[in-house]
Order: structure tokens, then C-alpha cells, then sequence
């Protein structure tokens, strides 16, 4: 069959389902047909999957003229998705398209949702069509024999390509991808992306840098405006609003009527913790919600989360209440509405979240947004205008990720094991490690064959042998076992499995969490309320307690910051306020008598202004710097001036950092002119000054613990026995402080110091923002009590040294004094 009647086969079908392809696929149909790659660049929702399936079953009626007769078996083609909750739909898709062309095509799921004896039929017949994980596509190329597999394969598709993009599972991709070039001679490399800035560096990472410029490699871009209407949830009274906060339940009142006018709502929120509150709290609140509204989270167990997301499909429930579990992909047509609880922290993300409202083509999306504290209203305006300019941030990749390509070169030599010249020639085409060495690549052979300089004496991190025939292998059947348990790059805190005494799994709990509580303590989890019996293992044993609490877990992800393009429209924003001429948006008005009350003490800080407040209360002497800038670029920043004022005088600072600021608290008084005289802002020495203001050997060391757990130098535990979050860290401490003493050049340790920098502290931001405060005017406010921008910052530091009562009094009283003067 030509290529034109493939074309009108595939517009035969989409006229069946009474749809009409939108230019964007049929450019991918035809690119994919003609043997190109690509990237294929689409608003959520608009039928990117058909874009990339139907070409992959067309090529199959291509290359199989007799196919209605004729089945020959074996893998085709691998969707690697981030999220195994977007699996079954994606399945969905391929079997539609696949049966409806007639094709005797299979499709299956790789996940670590498999259960053992599918993984076992697989092994023996793998289906022709494969959705997979980056972590599961990794453990088959640690199975013998992977490349007669994956020899006959043609096409792969990497599915939200931006939100694998700029972390190190996006460079567990760019590996699998450069051994699949290699055993799959026909193999075509598809990219799917939705809301990314940085497209054209985008698709190079995927492709590699050898594909700039080649004629076979496309960028496809839809050309669809998404019609997204955001709207705000205001107080009726301002005054009544509090300044801080990050939970959002004094609008409660006003997210019922919202729920009663939508058919399904899903409401987002930043955290788990946040989660489980805001599903109590609207149960309590409106107890008639009871069996039509449900949660959904990533430590919840696999049953909940699949029949919480049938159920939405099904349009069953009224409400879910999750986190960014749901953030992705999943076709949910019937949801009518969106809630965002809390800034969302970057425009991606919350028009990712927008996106999964009119999940359909041509549909219109509804996204509220309920802001958990009045300040964050000028996030709200600021997304409005990110929506409305089309804004959206890049998502910058990983490069020398020296632990991945350790654990890689592991996988491989425990499957079919690897000659190191052919995969050093293979990973060079990668954009992580282009630029790699041959004395790095030596380092890493020698690290994984006699575990590295200073580790050679001992036997137990000799994991790869060299074979007579020069190939790197395994054969210690032991460290193969573990690696596969280890394989992946997701490092977080040790989870603790949740269940009830006699049996029944709930889900997961991060260890830091448990181990606060005594047996006998009440907490909520899931939707319950769970008494701890006992902590056995890695398991917590619990019954259900008809006690109420106030105890929710908190997990360690909960900590986000801007994205530089927020920052950037959070400040625009913000500018507008002391513009007379300009007109303000509803957010903005809402916000006029906050603003008046900010102008009363101190000011809003124009385009070209760079302001800085001091005042004095019970507590001591309190310095506010304003960046807007993220909370992670004002903690490096709020250490970096700490650190340059301490060379002036002797003094010492208590820190304290949100996303609008910064907080300098010390006993004694700090002359404002002096320090400003003495160029605080420079970025000339910056990176030397933050090396020593921040401990930076005490940070890296944190951030080494997952270097070594990803590079196999610590092992985390046979399932339902694993090893104790403590354990670990002082296990990878003590490597660290082996390495900084005897092996300064050893290659993981410095990755820890890189990634400190560059992706936790955000150097790059830290010095734009130092060069942009130079050249603005610095206006130093001595005000005689904080102020309402001051507010959030300092009340976020009390909440770390009190209990919530004592912290609610001494919000109540600081409102009280500030609304005095007024």
C-alpha cells in the first residue's frame, strides 16, 4: 500500500469517529510515513496521541502487505511515558486504532504496576505495541538477549517530553535511545510536548546534537489557541483575608457553590499533605459530598488511584481532590472544572493543570484559582497574563550525569554485557554526554570494575568483570539482583508501607514522617483516620480510629519555588500597582487597600526600584529584601549577603525566605547606607562568596546521598526490608568524606557540588538577579513596624518555632497592630 492510501486510511478513520484531523497530525502522519523524526509540539487535549499511533499502525500495513492474514509477533514500537496513571488511557488509544484498521497488532503495559505473571508472559511473547516507563525501559535492557528484542522495533515515542526533560530521567531516556539506535537499524524517535519555552533545544536533547540540521529531523507545532478562561476566588471581604498561609481554607465557603455547578471538578493542590486536609475538610463541611468526592495522590495504593480515575471517566463523582497525579495526559473528558489551591509556582504546570478541563479538541478549559494568602493574588494576575502572552517556561536539561551513566553501564553488563569502545562512541551522541572525556569514560569503567581509586581494597564494589573477550560483564548473580531493584533515578525519602493489622495495604508514607510518631497516635492518611499499633520494619501496622486529628503527613516534595518566567510576570505585575496611568486587573483591585496600607509605612517598588525595609520588634532587628525572584534563588541570595555584611562587622543573622523575599534578622542594628556602599549586589565573586556563606560541603553532602543511591555505591534494600533513611545517609556521608579527603577528582563527588549549584541553588538565577539589582535604584524604607509585604516572610519563620496556637495568636495580634494604622 502507498503512502497516499496509508494518508486515507487514516482520514477514513478519524471521519468514522466523526472527527476532522487537524493539520498538526496529518504533518505527523506524513513526516513519520516518510521515515523522519521529530517533535511534535501540542496544546494538552488536542489529540496528540492519534498524531503518533496511527502512523506506527500504518507502517505496520506498509511493512506487512498480507497483514489481515498474516501476524508476525514481536515488538514494534514503545511509548515511554512518565506517569503509569496515564498507561491504560494511551492503551486505550493504540487497541482502538489498531483493531479499527483491522490489524491483529497487540498492545501491552511495562510498569512497576505489573504484576509478576504478565511480566512472565511478556518474557516469553512480547506484544507488538509496548507503553513503558523510563525506569521499566531500563530494566529490559537489563534482560539477556534485550537486542534481539528490540532489533525489529521502528518507532519510539517519548510521551511529555517536557516534563522528563530537565531531570535525570529524561537522561535515563537519552541512554535507552542511544542503544536502541544502535540494535534497531529502522527505529524512528518521536517526542510529544506540551508547555515548553525552549522547543528547538527541546527536540535536540531527544534527537541528540548530531541532528541539527539533518533533514530527517522535524518540529511540528500545532498552531491551536487553547482557550482557557481563569478565574479568581475573592473573599467577599478583604479585610477578613489573611496575609499568610498555605493551606486555603478560609475560601472553603466559596468552593461549594463551584462544585454544586460542575458535573465533575478536579482540585488541585501543591502538596499531598495539602490533599488529604482539603479532602477532610470539604467532608466535613458539606457531608453530603460523602461518596461523590475522592482523593488521589502518588503514595496512595494502585487499586484507589485506578478506581478514582474510572470513576472520573465514568463521571461518577462530583469531585477529586489530588495532586500533580493527575497533573498529565489522562483523557478525562467529563471534567467540567478546575480548582487550583495555592500558586502553582510556574505557568507549565498551571496550564498543564488548565488542560485537564474540556479535554477535548476545540473545547473551552476552566481553571479557578484560590489564592491561600492575599499576596499570592498577584500570582493570580500574573498567570492571567501568562495565559493571555502564551508565556511558558523552559525546562533546562541535565548534562554530565555521571551517577546515571554508571548505574547505565551496570544495566548493560548485567543483560548481554558491552564493549566500551562501541558504547563510548554511543553515549557521545547523547546531549548529556557529549562532551564527555576519555579520562572521565576510564574513571567511570575503572569506578564500576574496581570501585573507584579509593575504594579498591574492597571487594564488594567489584561489581563488573572484564570477560577474555573484552566485554564488560556481570556475573555475580547477587549484584545483578540488586541492581535491578535499584534501577531508576527517582531518590526520595525511604517509604514506610501503611497497613492495617489484619492485612490490606493502604499506601505509602516517607519514613521522617513515622518515625515522629509513638504508637497510639492518631493520624490522618488517605482519606482516614489511621491509629499507629506498631512500626515493624518498613511497615507501619494500623486500625481505623474514630478520633479526630489534626496530624497529616507531610512529604519532602512539598518544597517549590518560582520558575524564572513567573518571577519575571509576578513582577511586571507587581509594577503596575505604582504605574498611575496603567489599568489594574480584579486581582489587583482586590488588592488596593493591602497596597494602600503597604504605601502607608514603606512602598511598592516601581520597574526600577529595588527595595529594602528595616524595622525593629521584640524579636530583634529585621532587614526585608525584595528580589521576586523564587524561593530558591532568595535562599542562596539571603546566605550570599549574610555572608559579604559579616566581612563588614561582626554580627550574626537568623534567615528566612519565601517566593516574594527575604528576611535578615540579627540583635544589633545594621547600617543600611554602609553595606550598600561596600557593592552588597555584585555578582563579581559571587560564586566563591556563596561556596563559603553557604557551607556548600555540608549542602553537597545532603545532595550526594542521591548521587549514591542512583549510582549503586549504596544499596536501599530488598523490598519490605528496607534500609533506614538514616542508614543510608550516613552510609553515603562516609563515602563523601572518604572521597573529599583521598580522591578530590573522583567524578560523583564533584557532581554533587555542580548540582548544588546549578540546580538546587539556581547560581544562573542567583547572578542574573544580582546583575538586574545593580542597575536598579535601591530604596531603603526604615518603617516603623512590618509591613504587609513583610508579613508572609516573617510569620513563615514563626511557624517553624511555634505551635499553630501560639502562631495563630501572634498572627492575630500582628494583624491587629497593622490594621491600626491603617
Amino acid at each position: 500500500m502507498n503512502r497516499k492510501a496509508l494518508l486515507q486510511l487514516a482520514e477514513a478513520w478519524f471521519l468514522k469517529q466523526s472527527w476532522k484531523p487537524f493539520p498538526f497530525q496529518k504533518q505527523s502522519w506524513l513526516a513519520f510515513l516518510q521515515g523522519k523524526n521529530g517533535l511534535l509540539n501540542a496544546p494538552t487535549g488536542s489529540g496528540k496521541t492519534y498524531a503518533l499511533w496511527i502512523p506506527i499502525v500504518l507502517t505496520y500495513i506498509k511493512k506487512n502487505p498480507e497483514y489481515r492474514n498474516k501476524h508476525r509477533k514481536g515488538l514494534k514500537a514503545i511509548w515511554i511515558t512518565p506517569l503509569r496513571a496515564l498507561s491504560q488511557e494511551i492503551k486505550q488509544a493504540a487497541e482502538r486504532v489498531a483493531h479499527d484498521l483491522d490489524t491483529q497488532l497487540t498492545v501491552g503495559i511495562r510498569s512497576g504496576d505489573t504484576s509478576p505473571s504478565e511480566r512472565a508472559q511478556q518474557k516469553k511473547s512480547m506484544p507488538d505495541l509496548l507503553i513503558t516507563t523510563p525506569e521499566s525501559m531500563h530494566l529490559l535492557l537489563a534482560s539477556k538477549g534485550y537486542d534481539q528484542v528490540f532489533k525489529d522495533c521502528y518507532a519510539i515515542v517519548i510521551d511529555e517530553w517536557h516534563e522528563l526533560l530537565g531531570s535525570k530521567r529524561g537522561v535515563q531516556v537519552e541512554l535507552a535511545l542511544s542503544r536502541l539506535k544502535t540494535i534497531a537499524p529502522e527505529l524512528r524517535i518521536w517526542g510529544i510536548s506540551a508547555t515548553i519555552g525552549n522547543l528547538q533545544q527541546a527536540r535536540e536533547v531527544l534527537l541528540g546534537p548530531q541532528s541539527v540540521g539533518l533533514e530527517n529531523s522535524v518540529l511540528i507545532k500545532a498552531h491551536i489557541r487553547k482557550k482557557i478562561r481563569v478565574r479568581s476566588i475573592l473573599p467577599e471581604s478583604m479585610d477578613t483575608f489573611p496575609w499568610r498561609g498555605h493551606l486555603g481554607l478560609h475560601l472553603l465557603e466559596e468552593v461549594l457553590p463551584i462544585l454544586e455547578g460542575s458535573k465533575t471538578t478536579l482540585l488541585f493542590t501543591n502538596t499531598r499533605s495539602q490533599c488529604e486536609i482539603w479532602f477532610q475538610k470539604l467532608l466535613e463541611k458539606a457531608p453530603q459530598l460523602a461518596g461523590e468526592i475522592a482523593m488521589h495522590h502518588g503514595s496512595m495504593n494502585k487499586e484507589t488511584r485506578l478506581w478514582v480515575e474510572g470513576a472520573i471517566r465514568n463521571a461518577s463523582l462530583k469531585a477529586v481532590v489530588c495532586t500533580s497525579s493527575l497533573d498529565l495526559g489522562v483523557d478525562f473528558a467529563p471534567v467540567e472544572t478546575i480548582i487550583q489551591i495555592g500558586g502553582p509556582k510556574g505557568v507549565a504546570r498551571f496550564l498543564q493543570r488548565a488542560g485537564r478541563s474540556g479535554h477535548q479538541p476545540g473545547k473551552e478549559s476552566a481553571i479557578y484559582f484560590l489564592p491561600t494568602h492575599a499576596i499570592e493574588l498577584i500570582e493570580a494576575a500574573a498567570l492571567q497574563k501568562a495565559v493571555k502572552d502564551h508565556v511558558v517556561e523552559d525546562r533546562l536539561p541535565y548534562l554530565n550525569s555521571y551517577d546515571v551513566l554508571a548505574q547505565y553501564l551496570v544495566t548493560l553488563a548485567i543483560s548481554n554485557g558491552f564493549q566500551a569502545a562501541e558504547i563510548f562512541q554511543e553515549i557521545r551522541t547523547t546531549f548529556c554526554f557529549q562532551a564527555i572525556s576519555n579520562a572521565q569514560w576510564q574513571w567511570l569503567l575503572n569506578f564500576i570494575t574496581l570501585g573507584s581509586q579509593s575504594l579498591q581494597t574492597y571487594d564488594e564494589y567489584k561489581k563488573v568483570i572484564v570477560a577474555d573477550d573484552g566485554r564488560f560483564v556481570v556475573t555475580d548473580r547477587t549484584v545483578a539482583m540488586r541492581h535491578r531493584m535499584q534501577i531508576g533515578t527517582i531518590v526520595g525519602d525511604a517509604d514506610i508501607v501503611v497497613k492495617y493489622q489484619k492485612g490490606g495495604y493502604i499506601g505509602t508514607i516517607e519514613e521522617f514522617f513515622i518515625s515522629k510518631l509513638s504508637p497510639g497516635d492518631v493520624f490522618t492518611f488517605a482519606g482516614r483516620n489511621l491509629e499507629l499499633i506498631r512500626v515493624k520494619g518498613m511497615q507501619a501496622h494500623v486500625r481505623n480510629s474514630t478520633k479526630k486529628t489534626k496530624k497529616v503527613p507531610s512529604w519532602m516534595g512539598g518544597r517549590m519555588s518560582f520558575s524564572a518566567q513567573m518571577s519575571e510576570l509576578l513582577r511586571s505585575e507587581l509594577h503596575l500597582v505604582s504605574s498611575p496611568h496603567k489599568k489594574l486587573g480584579r486581582e489587583l483591585k482586590a488588592l488596593s487597600g493591602i497596597f494602600a496600607r503597604q504605601q502607608l509605612e514603606s512602598i511598592v517598588p516601581g520597574p526600577n526600584e529595588f527595595l529594602i525595609e528595616t524595622f525593629k520588634t521584640r524579636e530583634g532587628y529585621h532587614c526585608i529584601f525584595y528580589p521576586f525572584e523564587g524561593r530558591f534563588v532568595h535562599e542562596a541570595m539571603a546566605s550570599l549577603l549574610a555572608y559579604r555584611i559579616s566581612l563588614l562587622l561582626p554580627i550574626t543573622f537568623s534567615l528566612a525566605y519565601n517566593d516574594y523575599g527575604f528576611e535578615l534578622l540579627s540583635d544589633q542594628e545594621v547600617d543600611i547606607e554602609a553595606i550598600l556602599d561596600n557593592d552588597l549586589f555584585t555578582s563579581e565573586y559571587a560564586t566563591s562568596d556563596l561556596q563559603k556563606s553557604l557551607n556548600s560541603t555540608e549542602l553537597a553532602r545532603r545532595k550526594f546521598r542521591d548521587i549514591a543511591v542512583i549510582s549503586g555505591l549504596v544499596f536501599t534494600g530488598y523490598p519490605k526490608k528496607g534500609i533506614k533513611m538514616k542508614h543510608l545517609q550516613s552510609s553515603s556521608q562516609l563515602f563523601f568524606d572518604v572521597f573529599r579527603d583521598y580522591e578530590a577528582d573522583n567524578l560523583l563527588y564533584q557532581q554533587a557540588f555542580t548540582e548544588t549549584f546549578e540546580h538546587q541553588l539556581e547560581e544562573g538565577r542567583l547572578l542574573l538577579a544580582l546583575e538586574r539589582i545593580q542597575k536598579q535604584q535601591i530604596v531603603w524604607k526604615a518603617c516603623t513596624s512590618p509591613t504587609p509585604f513583610s508579613f508572609p516572610i516573617i510569620t513563615d519563620r514563626l511557624r517553624e518555632k511555634l505551635s499553630s496556637e501560639k502562631l495563630a495568636d501572634r498572627i492575630k495580634k500582628m494583624t491587629a497592630i497593622l490594621m491600626k494604622r491603617k
